[in-house]
């Protein structure tokens, strides 16, 4: 049997030769006997292919004894509200996220949302759908659960309704699950939606929905200047990733989002802690530190983030790649609070969320991240720490190297889940400086890449 779609974090695979209704059905059995769960939440994106292979793991997961509360189409961060919520032993969403159409996956919690990756579970799980099973004494049974009023509840429980007034706002769900939000949460909001890919459409009829990519970028920022719209927010397939659009229809890296939230939610809790990722921090440590706040590096990706918000009680953590993590939403990541609080905030300030981001910019010019593959990659990276740390303020290694300076830093690290290395670099409000870097140690990761 083909296991290929196990990966770090989760599961993602072609259907149907890497993931299809036979597998996801002993998955289903193999989460109950490696977890011992009684009760899980099972939830579905848009693609043409996860209502059957929800219900095959949904067959699963009863045959093995546990009780199953179906909450249907849905985003991946509906699985975590509904398994933190309703005190679920945990919960299986079936998704591929941004992967190509003809993909699906699955993300994996137990108890309180809390993550089930390589190193708590998933392999074990792997490596049980490989042997035979048999059915429980007593089987699972199974119920539908409507979440969605409870969810949208809890959203609107992070904004102050009073202090809204009118925006228009364009969204663009790219065909996937986030326009069902939407509709719900325009009942109770004085915002405009124009609304762009809207339909739930597992067709993809307008491309697979990954707003990181710069090609998909532009019919998000064609309507925010059509329509004169104070922002723009644009999703992945599960909408658990949001992406912004200043009033100018200018894509904002994640990086400077990461600032502003963790202002916006310091301003609410009048102080906390807040967890970010190593690849960029000036921004985000000065803000945190304005607002009252301590700002905590953690290791990239949402297992260590995750785990570190609730070792340290963070109030919020955020990742540039467009991840934001939540104390309130069981420390689970969002592609909704994140645009609810952009917005509260554009209404309190009367600010153009340009105005907001372009402060920053000039204050911390960044490179954005740049990759690049790599042969040899810890040899290049080994490399360029013994050139550049001649001199250095200071080296760390949270999370590939960090190398800081007076006036300019950056971090190099390897992808978790691809053969590339990436590369971060900014400056203390040094435009040219930035540039210039970021040139040299691309040139000279090219140069030690060519060497044999």
């Amino acid at each position: 049997m083909d296991l290929s779609c196990f990966k770090a974090y989760d599961l993602r695979g072609r259907v149907p030769d890497q993931l299809n209704p036979v597998l996801a059905e002993k998955i289903g059995r193999a989460y109950v006997e490696i977890t011992g769960a009684k009760k899980v939440i099972v939830g579905y994106d848009i693609r043409l292919s996860s209502p059957d292979i929800a219900e095959a793991l949904s067959s699963g997961l009863m045959a093995a004894g546990a009780d199953v509360f179906d909450i249907g189409l849905c985003g991946t961060e509906q699985v975590y509200f509904a398994t933190s919520h309703y005190k679920m032993d945990g919960g299986i969403m079936v998704t591929a996220s941004h992967n190509p159409k003809d993909h699906n996956g699955m993300k994996m919690v137990g108890p309180e949302s809390r993550p089930i990756s390589s190193d708590n579970g998933l392999n074990e799980i792997r490596d049980r759908v490989l042997e035979p099973f048999g059915d429980a004494p007593q089987q699972g049974r199974y119920e539908p659960l409507e979440v969605m009023s409870a969810y949208v509840d809890h959203l609107l429980g992070y904004i102050d309704a009073g202090s809204l007034s009118p925006l228009t706002i364009v969204c663009n769900a790219g065909n996937g699950g986030a326009g069902l939000v939407i509709d719900e949460l325009e009942q109770h909001l004085p915002f405009e939606f124009v609304k762009v890919h809207h339909q739930p459409d597992g067709h993809f009829p307008n491309g697979v929905p990954n707003p990181i990519l710069p090609e998909n970028r532009a019919a998000t920022a064609d309507a925010v200047i059509a329509e004169g719209a104070a922002m723009g927010i644009a999703w992945d397939g599960d909408y658990d990733r949001c992406f912004f659009f200043d009033e100018n229809g200018r894509f904002i890296e994640g990086y400077y989002i990461v600032g502003l939230l963790a202002d916006q939610f310091l301003r609410k809790t009048g102080g906390g802690k807040v967890i970010h990722d190593p690849r960029l921090t000036w921004n985000t440590m000065d803000l945190v530190k304005a607002a009252g706040g301590e700002a905590i590096e953690s290791k990239t990706g949402h297992a260590f983030i995750k785990q570190r918000m609730r070792d340290e009680d963070a109030v919020y953590g955020g990742e540039m790649s467009a991840h934001h993590y939540f104390r309130d939403f069981a420390y689970c990541d969002s592609g909704m609070i994140p645009w609810l609080l952009v917005a509260e905030r554009l209404c309190q300030s009367g600010q153009t969320l340009s105005s907001l981001i372009d402060a920053r910019i000039e204050a911390y010019p960044a490179s954005g991240e740049i990759n690049r593959t790599i042969d040899d990659p810890p040899k290049v990276i080994a490399a360029i720490e013994a050139k550049y740390s001649v001199g250095a303020k200071s080296v760390s290694h949270v999370d590939g190297v960090s190398i800081e300076f007076d006036d300019w830093r950056f971090n190099l690290r390897m992808s978790n889940t691809e053969p590339v290395v990436r590369l971060n670099v900014e400056s203390r409000a040094d435009i040219p400086l930035m540039e210039e870097k970021t040139e040299e140690l691309l040139a000279e990761m090219q140069r030690l890449n060519e060497e044999r």
